[in-house]
């Protein structure tokens, strides 16, 4: 199986205003003179870790990432103001105008893939080809699915469920996502913290295919849990800014460009149903459901993502 690429660090980084409010933070990894790639994070709020820049040969790509609008280095933190989905469209944009690329590889999972739908289909003479991982189409059963008392997921993982149910008191479980927003963003500081932190885990630490139900997950960090969930209940509360069935609807659009689709059999967060909808409307994609779960770092989806970058450097590099 293929494994990720070595570990490297940025030549160039960048801060790019997009608006009044946002400023982002957008760095360059790999061949200055390679194939161009945009790498786009989950969430929305999780920001960028360094092994993203390891999915794509750098000998052989000109390797762009940024922290998305309230995340990672980009400011403000956590600001809602001016975030939504079409705002991040618009930001891919003036990022590929700002570094003078013509067309690029969009590779993005779990949120990520959702982004990367919506600006390939806004934008689809900009796309050479996607990578996308972990689908999530922001559908009302998508969301229940994971956030909700009654939405699936708090059946396979109880114990880390009952912590996240728990924070809550009973008489507001009919609707989680509102009880936490409400403390996401109440005058009480430490409240918010706190929910954001039992918002993280829950999330963070149903990843992985290999599941520890007491492990902390991957947004620990108290700077990336209040970014994480501010952002995920703003965008869940307004059905990720998009119309019903958009992303499926507008497949026709996409049909031509050279597509990959990753999914994990035991994907708890994003349900493999996603990914196989997907591939129904897009027959042409090139669909891989693998024994893993969400986590882009797990080996079965490490080794399709690689080699998916590596198809398309053959083709165009």
């Amino acid at each position: 199986m293929r494994e990720m690429y070595p570990e490297i660090e940025p030549y160039q980084t960048h801060r790019l205003a997009v608006g009044p409010v946002h400023t982002l933070h957008v760095e360059e990894c790999g061949n200055p003179n390679g194939l161009p790639a945009i790498f786009l994070h989950g969430g929305p709020g999780a920001g960028l870790a360094t092994y993203h820049r390891r999915f794509f040969d750098p000998a052989r790509y000109r390797i762009v990432l940024f922290d998305q609008r309230g995340a990672g280095k980009s400011t403000p933190f956590a600001e809602l103001d001016d975030n939504t989905t079409w705002h991040l469209v618009a930001d891919i944009e003036a990022i590929r105008q700002q570094l003078g690329i013509e067309r690029w590889v969009v590779f993005g999972g779990s949120w990520g893939s959702t982004l990367a739908l919506a600006y390939a289909q806004t934008h689809p003479e900009r796309v050479l080809g996607l990578v996308l991982r972990g689908i999530f189409l922001g559908r009302p059963q998508e969301l229940r699915w994971f956030n909700e008392v009654d939405g699936g997921a708090s059946q396979i993982f109880p114990e880390r469920w009952a912590r996240f149910r728990d924070f809550i008191p009973e008489q507001e479980r009919d609707s989680m996502l509102d009880a936490y927003w409400r403390r996401f963003t109440g005058n009480d500081e430490a409240m918010r913290l706190a929910a954001a932190k039992a918002w993280s885990a829950w999330e963070g630490g149903s990843t992985t295919l290999l599941h520890d139900p007491d492990g902390t997950g991957d947004f620990a960090d108290p700077h990336k849990a209040v970014s994480l969930a501010t952002m995920e209940a703003h965008y869940f509360r307004h059905a990720i800014f998009l119309e019903p069935d958009q992303l499926l609807r507008d497949i026709d659009r996409i049909r031509h460009i050279p597509a990959t689709i990753v999914h994990g059999r035991y994907d708890i967060i994003c349900p493999v149903k996603s990914a196989w909808d997907l591939g129904q409307a897009w027959p042409e994609a090139d669909l891989h459901i693998v024994l893993a779960g969400h986590s882009a770092a797990d080996p079965a989806i490490v080794d399709q993502l690689v080699q998916a970058t590596d198809r398309l450097a053959d083709r165009y590099a």
